[in-house]
């Protein structure tokens, strides 16, 4: 298989969707397709299939701005998010141009003929393929699918029960994880059984609700606490507004509420974190009860949005406490034994099943090699331009979204961005474009300021950052706004020739 196209496009989620739609419409004389190396159109949505699966940022700025979410829930689960990037492609007729089941292993730059090529595994084939490129857009997101985190606990072997990983429920093509007796299937079987949730975080806050209204009972188990927030699954005021607003405005107007309230909450949370943290445990306390220990449970060591906030859709995790169907318990796993977890207090929690809620593994780009011209190219060591490109690195963009806001928001702006980089190089005659990074480069810092263990796992293989445009990355939706859809493309750092 060899074959050649203006814009080559790496991944079907959410992102490369985005990517194909603008493409389509601001850059028509380009040719372009979207290789996808599993067998579906969603990425994340179409590979996460444990129970309750949900996104934790609202429909209305995770949905696409040009065709804007019209369901009634702000917040919603993963298959209603699948089938609306399904729609999304169908509808713009984005999905007769993916070849699924094409992965992306390799890519080499020559700067003698401006094109990229990439090496494509097609399982279907059996055999290797290339396709040539003047640009690449890499929409592959920011985790390794193959496996999860997960850490070495001493004595999983001894474990009578399942041991399932979030990441591998259901997943097709998902590899197993620890002992032999681990699951990895659609019928991991949790009805009127014990079961513990090892994890803090998104996933954990998500899958306990769902399994607590099957299994005989839930533990979360935590090393320490992260922020939780209730949020309505349903927003209200624009249900309301249903009917009585051109649908068009209205899907303006709950976009930019979303918009003006994230950016208010995470500007007010690093100005006055005290404030923000008391608002947070007061809103726990509420909801469940004066006697319940809070401060235990669900007051964190770190600033708020040191790490990403957790919602709760309509309050359902303190519900299930409430309820008695789901226990915290905040300690140290010292070994796992044959009828469950030993903790370093020394108490022993009894399982049945146990899920490892303990996260991703991070990875840009997928892990594809990079040659530029010969020599191979270490992402580790480049600068992020506008978070957007990479230092010394050509005709190649990637997807990013934010790490305090929803992912799309920022996508979107980075498709007009590359969108308008590519028209501005065809007016000009222009065949290569690359942030140049000189000998006296500037401070540099991480390209994400969180303190999350994914993210800390992954900094030494993540692209740096500095301290001052265009290459500090801005968690910042009206910055880039300004910068991506109006700033200048030659600034003076980005060389075309």
């Amino acid at each position: 298989m060899k074959e050649q196209v203006d814009v080559l496009i790496v991944g079907a989620g959410i992102s490369g969707i985005a990517a194909g739609h603008y493409l389509g419409k601001r850059c028509p004389r380009l040719s372009w397709i979207i290789v996808e190396g599993r067998d579906g159109i969603g990425g994340t949505w179409d590979f996460f299939r444990y129970p309750g699966v949900r996104s934790d940022s609202d429909m209305y700025t995770l949905g696409y701005r040009f065709r804007p979410w019209s369901g009634e829930k702000a917040i919603a689960d993963g298959p209603a998010i699948l089938q609306y990037i399904k729609d999304t492609a169908r509808e713009f007729g984005i999905d007769r141009k993916i070849r699924f089941n094409h992965r992306v292993c390799r890519i080499e730059w020559s700067s003698r003929a401006a094109e990229w090529t990439a090496e494509i595994e097609s399982p279907a084939s059996g055999e290797p393929g290339q396709i040539r490129c003047r640009f690449l857009f890499m929409c592959t997101g920011y985790y390794r699918y193959d496996e999860g985190y997960l850490p070495a606990w001493k004595g999983m072997s001894r474990f009578t029960g399942d041991i399932v990983h979030p990441q591998a429920w259901g997943a097709r093509g998902a590899r197993r994880h620890s002992p032999s007796h681990s699951a990895d299937r659609d019928d991991v079987d949790i009805s009127g059984k014990r079961v513990i949730v090892i994890g803090s975080g998104a996933t954990a806050v998500t899958i306990v609700p769902a399994l607590a209204r099957e299994a005989k009972h839930v533990t979360m188990l935590q090393r320490s606490p992260s922020y939780i927030v209730s949020m309505p699954a349903r927003d209200d005021q624009v249900n309301r507004l249903r009917g009585r607003l051109p649908a068009a405005l209205l899907s303006r107007l709950a976009r930019w509420k979303m918009i003006l309230f994230a950016a208010y909450s995470y500007r007010k949370a690093r100005v006055n974190p005290s404030e923000v943290r008391e608002t947070v445990l007061q809103g726990i306390r509420e909801a469940l009860g004066a006697d319940y220990d809070v401060e235990r449970h669900f007051n964190p060591a770190y600033a708020p949005w040191d790490q990403r906030v957790c919602v709760a859709p309509d309050a359902d995790l303190f519900r299930a406490i409430r309820a008695g169907q789901v226990s915290m318990v905040t300690d140290h796993i010292e070994r796992f034994v044959e009828e469950g977890l030993q903790l370093r207090s020394g108490e022993i929690l009894p399982a049945d099943v146990i899920v490892t809620a303990t996260g991703m593994r991070m990875r840009i780009m997928d892990g594809v090699e990079i040659i530029v011209d010969g020599e191979a190219a270490d992402l580790g060591d480049a600068l992020s331009y506008k978070g957007i490109m990479y230092s010394n690195i050509p005709n190649l963009a990637s997807s990013f979204g934010y790490a305090n806001a929803s992912w799309t928001l920022k996508c979107e702006l980075i498709c007009e961005y590359v969108c308008r980089l590519l028209n501005y190089m065809e007016r000009r005659g222009f065949k290569r474009c690359v942030p140049r990074l000189e000998t006296n480069s500037p401070t540099t810092e991480p390209m994400i300021n969180f303190t999350s263990g994914y993210v800390r796992r992954a900094l030494p293989n993540l692209p740096k950052q500095g301290t001052r445009r265009p290459w500090k990355v801005y968690q910042n939706y009206f910055k880039d706004l300004l910068t991506m859809r109006y700033g200048r493309l030659n600034d003076g750092v980005m060389e075309f020739k």
